[in-house]
């Protein structure tokens, strides 16, 4: 198939937008237009709104690009647009909608524009990951302590149904479905919720109650395995699990599991096989934040000056050297603070900002990969956006400047009351010898792959300890985004807590990117 125009994209419960970034950039937007996306949070709309506009300009009005680099760097602008850039303003307020799919009216509305501006003569794509809260093991864990919570009452929990619809009514040529891995253990009424999923999305006619259609079905595959569910098998039949993509093994600097569904209208399903993620190796924390302004945390409480801090955290590190000297046993770990106490340099480091210019701290943004040079660097951007440093209560700086050396000296991070054993780490609750949070405190170790991502990280920064001690701090937006592969010219609105949230819900744009590439080949591949 001689595709004459972008394939025409459709994202449902789109976050700040990492899936549709990974597909409306390949090949920079000649393989794929977003045409609408819909999101129910006030904030992602926003950022979702502005990268859109980004988008239009990019390719359609490159010379008034700098409206939207002016808005980036400058706070006295309140608007990102003017007069020559409002044509692309309407048309991204236009593409990023503010819907909450489900509800009656949000419904309506998605079934206007889709009606309105969905050309179904052609092949489209859907994608999407509806809400992950009920499926999540943390959700989960959260609703069991309430004795009043039903699974069968809880509307998240089918969600998904509001996905199925469209592909029951306008029939996609593939759709990309993402949720997290705890959906395929999630019940409801005692069964598996999982597998009912599987046989909805591969006969939408069956599920919704459409008789005699005679329309074509979807074949649900796996991206990394030779798994392929279709209507009348029995889904357990086939390994779950295979639906789980680790993106660690596909160049993404994380540990991030999650169930990514590819769905293949049988129209289109040849030989789904050929049609993989290609295994790639991952960068470490390090490469990929490295380049970043080095930044010092503040105080939350009391007076805060650098000097002040620094004084804080120069006291605690007199005191682990001299407990861990009293105790003994780790002279590697008593070494490695001596030499961070005398060379301690975080009071010369700013605490960042929403928008931290260029020329303030030492940045060196040179990626060992090309490649990633040109996916994350913006020349033309005189900023540092969202990299501001957190507050944290002094007794957080003694874990965290106490759990970064260790992670420096044992190439972990410590764990639990075992080894958070000096005076002054342990944390003020009563269940912390008991194992259950022995990840409390957890630092993203340099020279590996993070930890997941996730919502979490807007309540607090302790499972986020950046590594360098110097620093004495949790990640900023910034670097969240980094390990979550948005380049450094997408702007996320909103207040920290928001930009946070966002950040951790997105699907990683890089790999969207690499299931972009897979699905454009499909298409041209396998259309009869």
């Amino acid at each position: 198939m001689n595709l004459k125009q972008p394939l025409q994209v459709v994202d449902l419960f789109a976050g700040p937008g990492g899936l549709g970034e990974g597909f409306s950039s390949l090949n920079e937007g000649s393989s794929f237009q977003v045409i609408v996306s819909a999101e129910m949070d006030p904030h992602a709309r926003s950022t979702l709104r502005l990268r859109a506009f980004y988008r239009a300009l990019k390719e359609r009005n490159p010379e008034a690009l700098s409206d939207y680099y002016n808005y980036c760097e400058s706070p006295e602008v309140s608007q990102p647009w003017s007069d020559r850039s409002r044509a692309q303003w309407v048309e991204a307020d236009d593409e990023a909608r503010q819907i909450r799919l489900g509800s009656p009216e949000g419904n309506a509305e998605l079934d206007r524009i889709l009606e309105k501006k969905l050309d179904t003569s052609r092949p489209w794509v859907l994608i999407g990951g509806p809400p992950c809260q009920a499926y999540s093991i943390v959700g989960r864990a959260r609703n069991k302590g309430n004795s009043e919570y039903k699974a069968e009452d809880d509307q998240r929990h089918f969600l998904y149904r509001e996905y199925l619809r469209i592909i029951q009514s306008k029939r996609p040529a593939i759709f990309i479905m993402e949720n997290v891995k705890g959906i395929l253990s999630s019940q409801v009424g005692g069964e598996k919720i999982f597998p009912q999923i599987l046989r909805d999305l591969a006969d939408p006619d069956l599920a919704l109650g459409f008789t005699g259609a005679d329309k074509p079905k979807y074949k649900i595959c796996s991206l990394v395995s030779e798994d392929v569910y279709e209507s009348g098998t029995d889904p357990l039949s086939i390994n779950l699990n295979n639906f789980v993509i680790r993106s660690e093994e596909y160049g993404i600097p994380q540990n991030r599991h999650r169930v990514i569904l590819v769905g293949v209208s049988e129209e289109f399903a040849g030989q789904l096989s050929e049609f993989k993620l290609m295994n790639k190796s991952s960068p470490a924390v390090g490469e990929m934040i490295k380049g970043l302004p080095k930044l010092r945390s503040t105080l939350s409480r009391g007076r805060d000056t650098a000097d002040v801090w620094c004084g804080e955290v120069l006291s605690h590190l007199d005191d682990l050297h001299r407990s861990l000297v009293a105790r003994g046993g780790d002279p590697l770990l008593e070494k490695k603070i001596e030499i961070v106490r005398t060379s301690f340099s975080g009071a010369g480091y700013t605490n960042g900002a929403l928008r931290l210019s260029k020329g303030v701290g030492r940045s060196n943004n040179q990626f060992e990969d090309p490649l990633f040079e040109k996916w994350f660097n913006d020349k033309d951007l005189s900023v540092w956006l969202n990299h501001e440093a957190r507050s944290h209560m002094t007794s957080d700086l003694k874990r965290y400047v106490y759990a970064s050396i260790f992670a420096d000296a044992h190439k972990a991070s410590p764990k639990g009351h075992k080894e958070f054993d000096l005076p002054g780490l342990a944390p003020d609750h009563k269940n912390w010898e008991t194992g259950k949070f022995s990840d409390r405190f957890r630092v993203q170790v340099e020279g590996q792959a993070s930890s997941t991502i996730t919502s979490h990280i807007s309540k607090d920064g302790h499972y986020f300890i950046h590594y360098d001690p110097h620093q004495c701090r949790s990640l900023t937006v910034r670097e969240a985004a980094r390990l979550q592969t948005f380049p450094d010219n997408y702007f996320f609105l909103g207040n920290r807590t928001q930009q946070f949230h966002q950040v951790g819900n997105a699907v990683p744009p890089l790999l969207a990117h690499q299931i972009a590439e897979v699905v454009e080949r499909m298409i041209n591949g396998n259309s009869q």
